[in-house]
């Protein structure tokens, strides 16, 4: 596949999509029925070529990793492994397969068995938790912006931050040393991870039978669980007993003071009457400090970014523009974004509807205590085997500052 033509079609659908709409403001109405249909065929097909250039480059990264001799490793013979971790991984396998019955006495004592009077938890081996913390990357698109720490001893990771800040130095003489300042305030916040827990239930014929590894089976599918559950926690959890989400207002986390208004319609729709919309997109930008910039993110739901495609500002320029060079993503101002399906997509008056912000400001505390509890007898009658996984995670803004949250006012 030729990646660069891909995207230079991509392009080519953005520009007629952007046609239909053109015509439409020319004449000053609103687009036609037949119109709304065609444009979204048009950013529909692009979408699609998105996805497929997205996997493209996964593939060919891939290979590329095989030819420079990195392949992924073959698994281990049953029964082998030299050193201790590759031990561990070997009885985790047999483990899953087989459950605790199909354990010689050196596997159980690898995996370590925890403290459950029934006898049904082992702890997975650290590199497995890790594979499986490194999917959650890939399945979830805040993880990979936040700053991710795994809490390997205490209950809890304290995270200092400045509430107050020096005020400016002063001039003075050679031999002066300015006016005392008493100004500077330290606060802190804590980070301690909640216990968080997932169940599935995999075929007893697809684990013995399977290509797969049945941990790869099992690690997949617990992926999914868990990353859906951390993710919507991310976006709007409380933080009562899990995370403290970034559309929720609090002053531990982002306060209201970080809110900036985009005009809406009233009738479901961003507000494009003389740009009102792009101007408060404009307004929430340089609202966050040039400093954020590089590293920030515009981050919408998919149904938000399809109104947001459509803004031109007051001089009748796209505020989105599509990506062409191979390292250039689409962009909103100037500024990437990415799309998360828990992000709230209500465009209704006062509610939250997008962010602006350097997402490394945004920590998540795992721990590697990760259990797996098999449940042999319960799905008997369907041949399937369940599995409970246990995890514990926290995640906070640790500061304000460097977002800005976009919440929707209907406009006068």
């Amino acid at each position: 596949m030729d990646i660069n033509a891909m995207k230079q079609e991509r392009a080519k659908l953005a520009k007629q999509a952007r046609g239909i709409l053109d015509v439409a403001q020319a004449a000053s109405r609103s687009m036609t029925g037949e119109e709304e249909a065609e444009f979204d065929r048009l950013m529909e097909q692009a979408d699609r070529l998105e996805t497929t250039i997205e996997r493209e480059e996964q593939a060919r990264a891939l290979e590329k990793r095989v030819a420079d001799g990195n392949p992924p490793k073959p698994d281990p013979a049953p029964g082998a492994g030299g050193d201790q971790a590759e031990r561990a991984a070997t009885a985790w396998r047999t483990f899953l397969r087989d459950g605790r019955a199909g354990l010689n006495g050196d596997q159980a004592r690898a995996l370590g068995m925890g403290t459950d009077p029934e006898g049904g938890y082992l702890v997975a081996p650290q590199q497995w938790v890790e594979q499986l913390i490194k999917g959650l990357d890939d399945a979830v698109p805040l993880r990979g912006l936040a700053t991710v720490m795994t809490l390997t001893q205490g209950e809890s990771l304290g995270v200092p931050t400045l509430d107050t800040d020096l005020n400016d130095a002063d001039w003075t003489s050679e031999i002066g040393t300015g006016s005392q300042d008493d100004a500077l305030r330290f606060g802190g916040r804590e980070l301690r991870p909640h216990p968080l827990a997932k169940r599935v239930k995999i075929s007893r014929t697809l684990l013995r039978r399977a290509t797969l590894n049945p941990e790869t089976i099992v690690r997949d599918r617990l992926t999914y669980k868990f990353g859906v559950t951390t993710e919507k926690a991310f976006m709007t959890g409380d933080g009562n007993q899990k995370p403290l989400g970034l559309f929720t207002a609090s002053a531990q986390g982002i306060s209201t003071d970080r809110d900036r208004d985009i005009k809406i319609n009233g009738s479901g729709g961003l507000d494009n009457t003389a740009g009102a919309a792009a101007d408060g997109l404009i307004d929430a930008k340089y609202a966050l400090k040039a400093g954020y910039h590089a590293r920030a993110r515009w981050l919408f739901h998919r149904e938000v970014l399809a109104e947001v495609r459509k803004l031109k500002d007051a001089n009748n320029v796209y505020i989105w523009q599509a990506g062409l060079a191979g390292d250039r993503p689409d962009t909103i101002l100037d500024i990437p974004y990415v799309l998360s399906e828990w992000v709230p997509n209500a465009i209704t008056d006062e509610a939250y509807i997008g962010m602006l912000g350097d997402f490394s400001y945004y920590w998540i505390v795992d721990t590697l205590a990760f259990e797996v509890q098999r449940l042999v007898e319960l799905y008997a009658e369907k041949n399937q085997i369940g599995f409970i996984g246990r995890q514990e995670i926290d995640a906070m803004p640790v500061l304000e500052e460097p977002f800005i949250r976009l919440q929707a006012e209907v406009g006068a």
